[in-house]
């Protein structure tokens, strides 16, 4: 597969068959996405792959967790800024509504809107749960190499038929995945990835959310 096809097919899959992954798989699309770009060389993250009967405990107390504290906790970051500016709000209300569409979910459906929340704490399903972390005290510039790093497990694992869903909702039980991978309190938690084979018959795997045009997000200057 072309690195293009990849970017064209890959999608934040919301619901994952039963199919199993293997751990050599993992570590492959893990090991290869090292090659990511790092300032410096840092390589400023760490990731803790769960799956089985560990991944089930972790997923059990996060939802005992959900009935407590619908919103979750209180994240150790901000994922979105306090106050969304033009285009970027619209942007981010567009997706969601495009998705509740899909879903046949109205505005006012809030128990609907809410069980579907919800289920990015299931990880819509995926056999795999991997958790990133950067440690605390990398700034905004290693944070971007963590994304980049990021977007080659995104990337590769096109290539090897699995699909994935970044999940930054994680970052608000922080404390709970902390505890079940036993993570170093140097580290935070930047956010959880559903990992595994997409469920090709649900229809929330048919969004595909729209992207700016080249005029939007660029000027070309000299040319």
């Amino acid at each position: 597969m072309r690195v293009s096809q990849a970017i064209e097919k890959r999608i934040s899959c919301r619901a994952f068959s039963s199919k199993c992954v293997s751990l050599s798989q993992i570590k492959t699309i893990l090991e290869k996405a090292t090659r990511s770009p790092s300032g410096g060389n840092l390589q400023p993250w760490h990731l803790f792959a769960v799956s089985g009967n560990a991944l089930k405990n972790l997923l059990i107390e996060v939802e005992q967790e959900l009935k407590l504290f619908p919103k979750g906790h209180t994240a150790e970051y901000p994922v979105y800024p306090k106050e969304l500016a033009e285009p970027y709000k619209g942007r981010r209300f567009k997706c969601g509504e495009d998705l509740y569409s899909i879903l046949n979910i109205g505005r006012e459906q809030k128990e609907k809107r809410k069980e579907q929340f919800a289920k990015n704490f299931k990880l819509f399903d995926a056999p795999v749960g991997l958790f990133v972390f950067i440690d605390r005290n990398m700034g905004p510039p290693q944070w971007s190499d963590v994304g980049m790093y990021l977007q080659n497990i995104f990337l590769l694992a096109k290539e090897y038929g699995l699909d994935t869903c970044a999940l930054e909702s994680w970052a608000v039980f922080h404390e709970l995945v902390q505890k079940h991978v036993s993570a170093p309190r140097n580290l935070m938690l930047f956010c959880g990835i559903a990992m595994g084979y997409m469920d090709n018959n649900n229809r929330i795997n048919t969004l595909r959310t729209e992207r700016a045009s080249i005029a939007e997000i660029a000027d070309f200057i000299g040319f």
